[in-house]
């Protein structure tokens, strides 16, 4: 039986064309699933592994949705893609003129935390699809720069994120300035029952594509957990980087705070090291990200916030710092690796306090993970537990008791510092137009030459 292709999906020339120039001849089962659906032209409801394609699965079907009858109106875009974070905002956008650069569709990037100008200018251009977060796209629609009416199509993407962030009041603002009939994609790296809630409110009898057990972690990804104590946790990773020789690793700390110090310590000790998260500037996090890219850092220190998004070429090393108290969260961190083929491994460094977190990561993933230990940061199990600090004031419960205060629900935002949401604490990311060729986005794919390919040979855009 011959290999499925993408010429095999129904896809028009011009985007087999861009596909091919970037190298890649095989779909993904995201998309070999999700792209046939969307071109018929009904709701879809679409959960897969992060790494797994998700991206190209919806672009590619839009673009050829949309190439029929271009738009001859100035900031009336036909399409509308919601993501949670600049950097992924910034990556699906990429995606959307790599693979429509044969056609004469219009597409811009907006989100917070950079000059509103550049965007406001782009918006007086014709416009067919438009990628944004949810905040500055309720900026630009107070301030009447852009007209909803004509979106023929929506697209939520990494819909289980926006819900954790605390968007949902945001999203059904946006829900309200659209047409009643189009069509609703609606895409997500883990499948909650907050998402099949949103999905009841939202997809009229939606198709379902669902390519692995939900909340299942990728089997490329080598997982362990070592036990070590609280105070000990920066020794070890020290010891880890040097022993182990590893020279691109992606660092995840709960807090913002947490990230810088780790990262400056770090810095200190000759191990090159950057922290990115919702205080840093877009330049910061893009020249980090950047640096982190190309080898010049050797490890980079993110909050899960400020990793969304994120895609780095053949990633070899995850290590949770501190385990997050989502357990969903734990997913998508280490889906940081293993990404399009190439094998990974994630570490989490577990003190007593982690404990219950640890329970419950091992719970939501149905596995065990294994345990290993480095003679001389030996856990002391007989360490009363302590409350982990986890923004606003609240604290959470520590060993035994389950999810910590800070936990965020659909519809309930997590608080920081100051009392509000975490959407509106972290600098919102944003954007301006492109159309012409500019360089790559963070975590975009490569326009061409195929060097980013795993071994299935489909586009790596999720």
């Amino acid at each position: 039986m011959s290999e499925l292709t993408f010429a095999d999906l129904g896809l028009a020339d011009p985007l087999l064309r861009a596909v091919a120039d970037t190298g890649y001849t095989t779909p993904t089962p995201i998309q070999a699933q999700a792209i046939p659906q969307v071109l018929q032209g009904g709701d879809l409801l679409a959960a897969a592994q992060t790494g797994t394609g998700k991206t190209a699965g919806f672009t590619l079907p839009l673009l050829q949705l949309l190439m029929r009858s271009p738009s001859r109106q100035a900031g009336r875009p036909r399409a509308l893609v919601l993501t949670p974070t600049r950097e992924l905002a910034a990556q699906v956008e990429e995606s959307v003129r790599v693979y429509g650069k044969h056609l004469p569709l219009k597409s811009m990037v907006m989100f917070g935390g950079v000059n509103i100008n550049p965007q406001i200018r782009a918006l007086r251009s014709p416009l067919d699809i438009l990628v944004a977060t949810p905040g500055r796209l309720l900026d630009h629609v107070g301030q009447k720069n852009v007209d909803l009416s004509a979106v023929e199509i929506l697209v939520l993407d990494e819909a289980d994120r926006m819900l954790d962030m605390g968007f949902i009041h945001d999203i059904k603002k946006v829900l309200a300035l659209l047409p009643a009939k189009r069509q609703n994609l609606l895409f997500s790296a883990t499948f909650s029952d907050e998402i099949k809630s949103l999905a009841d409110r939202l997809l009229d009898n939606p198709k379902l594509v669902e390519v692995a057990r939900r909340n299942t972690t990728n089997e490329l990804v080598t997982q362990k957990v070592h036990l070590v104590d609280r105070d000990k946790k920066t020794d070890l990773l020290i010891h880890l980087i040097r022993e182990r020789n590893w020279f691109q690793v992606l660092v995840f700390t709960r807090t913002k705070h947490g990230a810088n110090r780790l990262a400056e310590k770090l810095d200190k000790i000759g191990i090159p090291a950057a922290a990115i998260h919702g205080n840093k500037s877009q330049n910061a996090r893009t020249r980090a990200l950047a640096d982190f890219k190309s080898g010049e850092l050797q490890v980079l220190v993110a909050t899960d916030i400020a990793a969304r998004g994120l895609d780095i070429d053949q990633l070899p090393h995850v290590v949770n710092f501190e385990l997050p108290n989502v357990p969903e969260d734990y997913v998508h961190r280490i889906g940081r690796t293993g990404r399009a083929g190439s094998p990974g491994e994630a570490v989490s460094l577990v003190c007593v306090d982690e404990f219950s977190f640890l329970k419950d990561i091992e719970k939501l993933t149905k596995q065990s993970i294994e345990r290993f230990t480095i003679p001389g940061f030996e856990a002391d199990l007989n360490v009363k537990p302590e409350p982990i600090p986890m923004g606003g004031g609240a604290r959470g419960r520590g060993q035994g008791q389950g999810r910590g205060q800070g936990q965020a629900r659909s519809g309930q935002p997590r608080q920081q510092h100051n009392g509000k949401p975490r959407h509106q604490t972290e600098s919102k990311p944003a954007g301006h137009g492109h159309r012409g060729a500019p360089a790559r986005a963070p975590g975009g794919p490569r326009p061409q030459g195929g060097s980013g390919r795993g071994r299935g040979g489909a586009p790596k855009t999720s």
